[in-house]
C-alpha cells in the first residue's frame, strides 16, 4: 500500500467518525458506531469502510443499512473537507473484532479461573 493510500485511508476515517458523532442524527445508529478501518483500492475508486458497535450484533444489519443509504450524504460532505479530486465509492462493512476479542477475553478468564480452582 503506498503512502498516499494510507493518508486517503486515514483521512476518510477520520472524517467519517467526526460525521458520526457531530452531524449524524439518526436515532438508529445510535452513539456507539465507531470507525475501525477505511482500506482504499489503488486507483482511489472505492473504499471500504469498515464500521462497529458495542453491543451492535443485533442492530448490525439496520446500522449498515443506514449508513449505505447515508453513503451519498458522506461523499458529499468528504468531497467539501478533502482536497481529493475524486472521492471513493463507500462500500460499508461491518468489522466484528471487537466482539471477537471480547469473546476471546471470555475463554481466557475461564482459562484462568478454571487453573485458579484447580
Amino acid at each position: 500500500m503506498t503512502r498516499r493510500v494510507e493518508r486517503v485511508n486515514s483521512l476518510i476515517r477520520q472524517e467519517i467518525s467526526q460525521l458520526l458523532q457531530r452531524q449524524v442524527k439518526d436515532p438508529r445508529l445510535g452513539s456507539f458506531v465507531s470507525v475501525i478501518e477505511v482500506d482504499t483500492s489503488s486507483d482511489l475508486k472505492s473504499a471500504k469502510v469498515f464500521v462497529s458497535c458495542i453491543g451492535g450484533e443485533e442492530k448490525k444489519e439496520e446500522i449498515l443499512h443506514v449508513l449505505v443509504a447515508a453513503s451519498g450524504f458522506f461523499r458529499g460532505e468528504l468531497a467539501k473537507r478533502l482536497k481529493l479530486r475524486h472521492i471513493p465509492e463507500l462500500d460499508f462493512q461491518w468489522d466484528d473484532s471487537i466482539e471477537r476479542g471480547a469473546h476471546i477475553l471470555e475463554l481466557i478468564d475461564r482459562v484462568s479461573e478454571t487453573e485458579n480452582r484447580g
